[in-house]
């Protein structure tokens, strides 16, 4: 076991690094940016916690005893309304919940179109760009519905996924530079996936389960509902729409 006994650590940068199962005792971590954290199972004791932001998958969060994650949920449901739909069991419902994605995403980006092209690249705070959010989008329904309900085994080289996949799984080109008309053709193609197959689906498509061949590389090879990829989906068109809502808000 490595060991850090009041050494400084200020500014250092560290990139895939295990520290699972480290303990940590009286570290200053003031200032720090963390980004792709694994925080499973961790135990804080005695810790301060002053103007601290966190955005992610954050669930079973117990604050001082409280469960703090069921408090979150209420409360983005209460301010969004729209996210219980996302959730819904039901064909009809799920229509009705992308319909409101594909509404929710229309205004943002004719003000995102609207600005010179290199602003559509910028990174705010290191996030994805505007171009680089659609490019990801993209991907993540030509797996979850492409890949993992119709069987498709390739992908749009230009997709983007994220860091837990190597640059070139899938078949994307991890070196791809498209233009803006490329990234919204391909998205466009992709809105028109999931609206196309929630308009002809039935509660018996969406209850039945696949297993995506585990060639393709994405996503996980075992079974899964049709129900649960259409979640996937639906979260990660809400959850994206809200951060580059936030990045575009940030460029001048």
């Amino acid at each position: 076991m490595t060991e850090f006994r009041s050494q400084s650590l200020t500014d250092a940068a560290f990139e895939r690094v295990d520290l699972s199962g480290s303990t940590w005792r009286e570290v200053d971590l003031s200032g720090s940016r963390w980004r792709g954290v694994e925080l499973a199972d961790v135990r804080m004791r005695d810790v301060h916690m002053d103007g601290v932001s966190i955005e992610g998958d954050v669930e079973g969060l117990v604050v001082n005893g409280v469960d703090v994650h069921a408090l979150v949920e209420a409360e983005l449901d209460r301010r969004h309304p729209e996210r219980v739909g996302l959730r819904a069991l039901d064909v009809e419902t799920l229509r009705a919940a992308w319909a409101g994605i594909e509404a929710m995403w229309a205004p943002t980006m004719a003000a995102a179109l609207a600005r010179p092209e290199a602003e559509l690249r910028v990174r705010v705070e290191d996030e994805w760009s505007f171009l680089e959010t659609l490019r990801h989008l993209v991907f993540a329904t030509e797996s979850w519905l492409g890949a993992g309900v119709l069987g498709a085994t390739s992908f749009d080289p230009i997709g983007l996924a994220g860091d837990w996949l190597p640059a070139s799984a899938c078949g994307l080109d991890p070196a791809a530079d498209p233009s803006v008309a490329e990234v919204l053709v391909a998205r466009e193609r992709s809105v028109v996936l999931v609206r196309d197959f929630l308009a002809g689906a039935t509660q018996a498509d969406l209850d039945a389960s696949s297993t995506p061949d585990p060639s393709v590389g994405w996503p996980p090879a075992d079974a899964r509902s049709t129900l649960h990829r259409v979640h996937v989906i639906l979260n990660e068109e809400w959850w994206h729409h809200r951060y580059v809502v936030r990045d575009l808000a940030q460029l001048p």
